[in-house]
C-alpha cells in the first residue's frame, strides 16, 4: 500500500514558547548600561513623571516613548472587557519605579557622606585583611547566574514560614497546564499565562504567575495527568483518590474535585495510568489496587447530583493485586511500601517499586511477571507459582467456577510452605541489607524513557539502567547526593538531586550538562510548554528551556542581564545588633531600655547575642547531654527572651522569628511587623568550642534567615579567655566559621515533614534551608551578609592596668587601639578575614565591678584585669571593594551609623554594646523579570531563528492509514525515517473507540483513560526511536479477549461477554525530533471485525473491498490530543 506523508500538527508546544504573546504591553528597554551623562539627562526627565504624583498635573515626557514603543495595538493586552488589565498598569508602574531607583543610584556618589546629614552619616570602618579568597571568598551574585542556564521563575522561592501545612510536593503537566499537589490541596497554572505578572494575594505567592487553587484536602502525595479523560488524578494521605477536571469553570472561588473515593486504608503513595487506561494505585505494605477504566468511565459520566453513586461505583470496582497473587498460589514477598509506579507504554508493562525491590506486571492481563531486588536478582521466582498448579491457575480466566476452584486447589500445607519460604526469603534480605548497607543504595526515583529503558536513582547518587524485562544493564555515577526525581524528554533524561543540582543525560547515559538549579533539593520535575519545570523542596518552581544546555542559553542570559535595571528593586532597612556578657546575672528593665529600647525606634530587625546566661559545671554537663538528643534552652534563657521581648513591645511592634541557646550562649532575632512578610527561612546552629570542642561554655550560636530574598547570618560568639590565648581565640573563630551548619528549628521541622522523601528528610538534619555551598566551602560563605557579635575576649597587649585606666579616663582611645589584639590579628589576616568594624569611640567594656557606675567601676580587685574591648560587633556584606554600590552583582551593601557601649548599665562585669547598620538590599522583582523573559522569547530574532530550526521534525512516512483485524490477526505498521541526519521519535496513542453499526457507520466514540488501547488491541512497540534512514515495524495485533470479569470489593463476582459488534479505534502516530516538542501526527483507523463477511466501506452502491483492507483516509492537521477528540466525536467511517 502506498505510504502516507506525515502532516504538521498545530499543537506545537515548543514553538508556542516563541509565538505566544505575553499578557502585558510590549516594553522595549535599553539593554546597554547607561553612561553617566545619559543617565543624568534621563533622570531629569524621569523625575518629572512618577506614578505617585497627581496625574492631572503631570504628563508623560516623550523620553518614555523609547520605553513604550509597540509595533501594533494588538500587542496591548486587555482584560477582555475593553479596559487595560490592572496587573499591566501595576507592572508598568513598577518598571518606572525601578528605573528611577537605578538612575538615583547611578547619579549618587558611592562615597556620599554629608556631615550635615545625620540620618545617612556612616562611621569610618576598619577592614580586616585576608578576605575575598579561599573560604572567605564572596558568593557569586549576578542578574543572571553565570553558572547555569537562565530559568523562568514560575513560582519564586516562597519563605518557609508561609508554607507550613501547604508545602508543594509533586507536579504533573499537560500540553496546556501545570498542576501541583500540596499538603493542603492542588493548584494549576495555565501555561499560556507563564509570562503574566503576579497577582496573587496569598502569602508566599505574591510574585508567582497567576494560578488557580482547589478547596482544602488531605496532603497530596502523588499526581498524574490524564489527557484522554481531561482530568488530573491525585493520591492523598487520607487514602483517597481524587479527580480534577482540567477544563474548570472558574468563578474566582476554589475549585472542587469531580470525583473522589476511599482507595486505601493508608496513604496513596503512587498512582499511574497504564497503556490500557486502567488506574493503578500503590500504598503501604505492598498493597496495589487496580481501578478498571470501565468503572471509572461510568463514574465520570454521572452528573454532580449522582456523585454519591459514582463514588460507590468506582470505590467497589477495585482489583486487589496482592490478594489476586495469593489466591493464585503466589508467595507474597513484595511487601514493602509501593513508593513508585511507572507505566511502560512501549512494552505494555507496569513497574512498581519500594526502596529495595521491584515488581513487574503485565498491564493488559494484570499478571505479576517478575519480582527482583535492586541488584537485579529475582526474589525466589520459584516460589511465585507452584508448577503443579500452573495449568489450573492459567485456566482461571476461562472457567465458570474459578473462585471455588482456586480456593479448593490449595491445601493448608501448600499455603504454609509458601508462607514459610517467603518469610525465610525476607530474613535473607534483611541480613543482606545489614551486611551491605542497602540504605545507601535504595531506590528514590524511577522513570521509563522513550526507548523502553528504565532508569532508577539511588540514595548514593547511583543511576541504574534496566531493560523492559527487568534485567539490570548498566550503572552510572555522576553525583554523590541522592537522586530525587527524573524527567524524560525526547532523547534526554533530566535528573534532580537532593543537593539542588540538575543533570542532563542522553539516553546512552552520557552527561550533557549539570548545574545547581535550586538552593534546596529538587523533588519533582515535569515537561510542559517547551520547559522542564523543577520543583524545589522549599516550594519554588523554575522552568528550564528543554534544549538547555544549548545555544539559546547564552543569548537569553545576555538579554536578561542587559535589562537588569528594569526588574531590580532596592530595599532599605536598619538592623540593630546588640551583644552583652551578662555574667550569669539578670538585667533590670531600665537597663534593657537603655541598651535596646532607646535604639530600636526606627529599626526593622533587632539581633541580640548574650553570653554567660547560665554557667556552672552541672549546667554545662546537662546542656551537653541535652544537645545530643536535640534539646536546647533553659528557664533562664527563656526569662531573657521574655524580658527583651517585653522591652521591644513584642506582639504589637516586633515579632520574635527565632532563637538558639547553647549552654550560656543565646541568640535571638526580632523583626518589625511591617516587614515580617519579607523575612523567613529561619535556621539556627550551634558550635561548641569548650573542652574537646564538645562543651558550650565557649563557642557560638547562629541564626540564618532570608531578608528580601537575601541570606543574612548572625553569629553570637564567646571565645577563649585570658590575655595570652590569642591563638586559641583565632582557632575558635576558624572552627566556628568552618563548621557552623544550620538546621531547621525543631517545631518547624515537625510541621513540614509530610510527604517528603527519605533522602530529603535526612538532608534537613544538616541543612534545612538547603543552601548547598560549593564543595569544601562553609555554609557561612554563602551568606550575603554576616554579622559576628559577642564576647571575643581579645585583650590589650603591652600595657599595664594603670596605664590603661589613664588613657581611658582621658578618652584617648587611639593609642589603646594600637594595643588591641583583635585589630592586630585582623590586620595580619589571622582572624575575621575580610570583616569590617566601625572605628571604636567608646571605652573598653571589660572588666567592671557590678553595680558601680562610671569609669571608676573598672576592676579594682586583686587581679586588676586590664580594661579591654572584649565585646565587639563585626560584619561582612557583598562588597568586594569599599566603592561598590548596591546592585544584583553586589546585592547587600551596609554601613554603620552607630557603634557604642551603654556605659550606664551596671548589671554585669561587661558593658552591653550595640551597633546600628543601614542596609541596602537589591533584589529581583520576579514578576517583572518573568515578563521580560517572555518578551525576549517572543521578540529576539536570534532566538526565533534557533527555535524555528529546533522545531523541524524529521521527514517520516507511515505505511497505511487503515487496518482491519479479525480474531488473532496481526498487521505490521511501518514507519520510515527518511531523514539522513537526525533520529525520529514516535509515540502511538489511541484517541478513542467507536462501535460500528449495521450500516457501517461509526458511533459512540469515546476515548479511554490516558489515551489507552482497548483490551482487544495490542500495539508493540507503542513508542521508540527510529534511526536515520531506518524503518520501524509496529505489530498491531488483535487479542482474544471477549470476556471480562467484574470485581466488587476486590472479589470477582461474575463473568459477562462483551458485545460482538465491530469496533473501530483511531490510532495517532506522533513523530518528533530528538530535542523538540514539535510533532507531526498521522491518523490510522483500526477496525476489529468479528465476522469474515465483506464490509461495506463507503456509501456508493456495489462498493466492496476485501475484509482486511480499508480505504486510506485523508490526512488532517491536528492541533492537540484534545482537539482530535473533539473532532472525532461526530466522525464516521468511510
Amino acid at each position: 500500500m502506498e505510504g502516507g506523508r506525515i502532516e504538521d500538527e498545530d499543537g506545537d508546544v515548543l514553538s508556542s514558547v516563541s509565538s505566544a504573546t505575553p499578557s502585558y504591553r510590549n516594553l522595549h528597554c535599553y539593554s546597554e548600561k547607561l553612561g553617566l551623562h545619559e543617565a543624568e539627562q534621563l533622570h531629569s526627565a524621569v523625575r518629572r513623571f512618577s506614578l505617585d504624583e497627581d496625574s492631572s498635573t503631570t504628563r508623560v515626557p516623550k523620553v518614555f516613548d523609547r520605553f513604550y514603543e509597540s509595533s501594533s495595538d494588538d500587542e496591548f493586552y486587555s482584560s477582555g472587557t475593553g479596559g487595560v488589565d490592572n496587573g499591566v498598569v501595576q507592572s508598568a508602574g513598577k518598571r518606572l519605579d525601578y528605573m528611577i531607583q537605578f538612575l538615583d543610584r547611578k547619579l549618587s556618589s558611592p562615597n556620599n557622606n554629608d556631615p550635615n546629614d545625620s540620618e545617612h552619616r556612616s562611621l569610618p570602618e576598619f577592614v580586616a585583611s585576608g578576605g575575598g579568597t579561599g573560604i572567605f571568598k564572596l558568593p557569586v551574585r549576578a542578574a543572571v547566574h553565570p553558572d547555569r542556564p537562565p530559568s523562568l521563575e514560575l513560582r519564586p522561592h516562597p519563605l518557609r514560614e508561609t508554607q507550613i501545612g501547604c508545602f508543594t510536593r509533586t507536579l504533573a503537566s499537560t500540553d496546556s497546564q501545570l498542576w501541583a499537589g500540596s499538603e493542603c490541596g492542588v493548584r494549576f497554572w495555565n501555561l499560556s499565562d507563564v509570562y503574566a505578572p503576579g497577582e496573587m494575594a496569598l502569602s508566599g505567592d505574591e510574585e508567582a504567575a497567576p494560578f488557580h487553587e482547589s478547596v482544602p484536602t488531605s496532603p497530596t502525595l502523588c499526581l498524574i495527568a490524564d489527557a484522554g479523560s481531561r482530568v488530573v488524578w491525585s493520591g492523598h494521605k487520607d487514602g483517597k483518590i481524587r479527580s480534577w477536571k482540567m477544563d474548570q469553570s472558574l468563578d474566582g472561588n476554589p475549585f472542587k474535585e469531580c470525583l473522589s473515593w476511599q482507595a486505601h486504608r493508608g496513604p496513596v503513595l503512587s498512582v499511574v495510568m497504564t497503556s490500557y487506561g486502567d488506574l493503578w494505585s500503590g500504598s503501604e505494605c505492598g498493597v496495589i489496587k487496580i481501578w478498571p477504566w470501565e468503572a471509572i468511565e461510568k463514574s465520570l459520566s454521572l452528573t454532580m447530583e449522582e456523585r454519591h453513586m459514582a463514588t460507590l461505583l468506582v470505590e467497589r470496582s477495585y482489583i486487589d493485586l496482592r490478594s489476586q497473587v495469593n489466591v493464585n498460589g503466589l508467595c507474597n514477598i513484595f511487601t514493602s511500601d509501593v513508593k513508585y509506579m511507572s507505566s511502560d507504554y512501549s512494552g505494555a508493562k507496569v513497574w512498581s517499586a519500594g526502596y529495595l525491590s521491584f515488581a513487574l506486571w503485565d498491564a493488559r492481563t494484570r499478571e505479576l511477571l517478575k519480582v527482583f531486588n535492586i541488584d537485579g536478582q529475582v526474589e525466589n521466582m520459584s516460589l511465585l507459582q507452584d508448577t503443579t498448579m500452573e495449568d489450573e491457575v492459567k485456566g482461571k480466566f476461562y472457567s465458570g467456577s474459578k473462585k471455588e476452584k482456586a480456593q479448593s486447589s490449595f491445601s493448608f500445607f501448600q499455603r504454609s510452605r509458601n508462607a514459610i519460604l517467603g518469610a525465610a526469603d525476607a530474613v535473607r534480605r534483611v541480613a543482606v541489607k545489614g551486611a551491605c548497607g542497602d540504605d545507601n543504595r535504595r531506590t528514590e526515583s524511577l522513570i521509563i524513557t522513550i526507548d523502553g529503558m528504565i532508569w532508577t536513582g539511588c540514595t548514593n547518587g547511583l543511576l541504574v539502567q534496566w531493560d523492559g524485562n527487568g534485567n539490570r544493564l548498566q550503572e552510572y555515577q555522576y553525583h554523590s547526593f541522592a537522586v530525587q526525581c527524573f524527567c524524560t524528554f525526547g532523547s534526554r533524561i533530566w535528573i534532580g538531586y537532593a543537593s539542588g543540582t540538575i543533570q542532563v543525560l542522553d539516553i546512552e547515559g552520557n552527561l550533557l550538562g549539570e548545574w545547581v538549579a535550586h538552593n534546596s533539593p529538587v523533588i519533582d520535575m515535569v515537561v510542559g510548554a517547551g520547559y522542564i519545570f523543577t520543583l524545589a523542596n522549599h516550594g519554588g518552581i523554575r522552568g528550564w528551556i528543554v534544549t538547555s544546555p544549548g545555544s539559546l542559553d547564552s543569548i537569553l542570559c545576555s538579554e536578561l542581564a542587559g535589562k537588569e535595571f528594569v526588574y531590580t528593586r532596592t530595599e532599605s532597612l536598619k538592623i540593630l545588633a546588640g551583644t552583652w556578657n551578662v555574667g550569669q546575672g539578670r538585667a533590670s528593665h531600665d537597663s534593657l531600655i537603655s541598651w535596646l529600647g532607646s535604639a530600636a525606634a526606627d529599626v526593622g530587625i533587632v539581633v541580640v547575642g548574650l553570653q554567660e546566661v547560665e554557667m556552672g559545671a552541672g549546667f554545662l554537663a546537662m546542656s551537653a547531654a541535652k544537645e545530643t538528643v536535640g534539646l536546647e534552652g533553659s528557664s533562664v534563657g527563656q526569662w531573657w527572651l521574655d524580658m527583651i521581648g517585653k522591652t521591644l513591645d513584642e506582639g504589637s511592634t516586633f515579632e520574635r522569628v527565632g532563637s538558639r541557646q547553647l549552654a550560656g550562649l543565646l541568640i535571638a532575632v526580632w523583626v518589625r511587623n511591617n516587614i515580617r512578610r519579607h523575612v523567613g527561612d529561619v535556621d539556627v546552629a550551634a558550635v561548641p568550642c569548650g573542652f574537646g570542642r564538645a562543651i558550650g561554655n565557649k563557642g557560638a550560636v547562629g541564626l540564618r534567615m532570608r531578608v528580601h530574598g537575601r541570606i543574612m547570618c548572625f553569629v553570637n560568639c564567646h571565645f577563649a579567655a585570658h590575655l595570652e590565648a590569642v591563638s586559641r581565640r583565632n582557632a575558635d573563630f576558624d572552627h566556628v566559621y568552618r563548621t557552623m551548619i544550620f538546621s531547621r528549628p525543631y517545631n518547624l521541622f515537625n510541621a513540614a515533614a509530610a510527604g517528603v522523601s527519605s533522602a530529603v528528610q535526612m538532608l534537613r538534619g544538616t541543612n534545612a534551608m538547603g543552601i548547598h555551598s560549593a564543595e569544601g566551602m562553609p555554609e557561612l560563605s554563602e551568606a550575603d551578609m554576616i554579622i559576628f557579635l559577642g564576647d571575643f575576649n581579645y585583650r590589650l597587649d603591652g600595657i599595664s592596668y594603670d596605664e590603661a585606666r589613664d588613657f581611658v579616663s582621658q578618652r584617648t582611645f587611639d593609642w589603646l587601639k594600637e594595643r588591641d589584639q583583635l585589630r592586630a590579628e585582623m590586620k595580619a589576616g589571622n582572624v575575621f578575614q575580610g570583616m569590617r568594624e566601625a572605628v571604636i569611640r567608646f571605652p573598653p567594656t571589660y572588666k567592671f565591678e557590678k553595680h558601680q557606675s562610671g569609669l571608676a567601676g573598672y576592676d579594682s580587685g586583686e587581679k586588676k584585669r586590664v580594661p579591654a574591648w572584649c565585646d565587639r560587633i563585626l560584619y561582612r556584606d557583598s562588597r568586594s571593594t569599599s566603592g561598590s554600590t548596591c546592585s544584583l552583582d553586589c546585592p547587600v551593601v551596609s554601613s554603620i551609623s552607630q557603634y557604642e557601649a551603654c556605659m550606664d548599665v551596671t548589671d554585669s562585669d561587661h558593658k552591653p554594646v550595640r551597633c546600628i547598620f543601614s542596609v541596602e538590599i537589591a533584589r529581583v522583582d520576579e514578576s517583572v523579570r518573568r515578563q521580560e523573559f517572555g518578551e525576549i522569547m517572543v521578540s529576539n530574532e536570534k532566538i526565533l531563528c534557533i527555535l524555528e530550526e529546533l522545531c523541524k521534525v524529521p521527514e517520516t512516512v507511515v505505511s497505511t492509514n487503515n487496518i482491519i483485524l479479525q480474531n488473532l490477526d496481526t498487521s505490521i505498521l511501518r514507519i520510515t525515517n527518511k531523514c539522513g541526519k537526525v533520529k525520529a521519535l514516535f509515540e502511538i496513542i489511541c484517541e478513542g473507540q467507536s462501535t460500528i453499526k449495521e450500516d457501517g457507520q461509526a458511533s459512540d466514540h469515546h476515548p479511554r483513560g490516558s489515551f489507552g488501547f482497548p483490551r482487544w488491541l495490542e500495539v508493540n512497540p507503542a513508542a521508540g526511536i527510529i534511526k536515520q534512514d531506518h524503518i520501524m515495524e509496529i505489530l498491531v495485533h488483535h487479542e482474544e479477549f471477549h470476556t471480562q470479569e467484574e470485581f466488587v470489593d476486590g472479589v470477582p463476582q461474575n463473568w459477562w461477554c462483551e458485545d460482538d459488534r465491530d469496533k473501530e479505534v483511531i490510532l495517532v502516530v506522533k513523530v518528533r525530533g530528538s530535542c523538540t516538542t514539535k510533532t507531526r501526527s498521522h491518523r490510522i483507523r483500526v477496525r476489529h471485525s468479528f465476522s469474515a463477511k465483506t464490509m461495506r466501506m463507503d456509501h456508493k452502491p456495489n462498493s466492496r473491498i476485501e475484509a482486511n483492507v480499508l480505504h486510506r483516509s485523508d490526512f488532517q492537521r491536528l492541533s492537540s490530543s484534545s482537539d482530535v477528540v473533539d473532532h472525532l466525536r461526530n466522525l464516521h467511517s468511510p
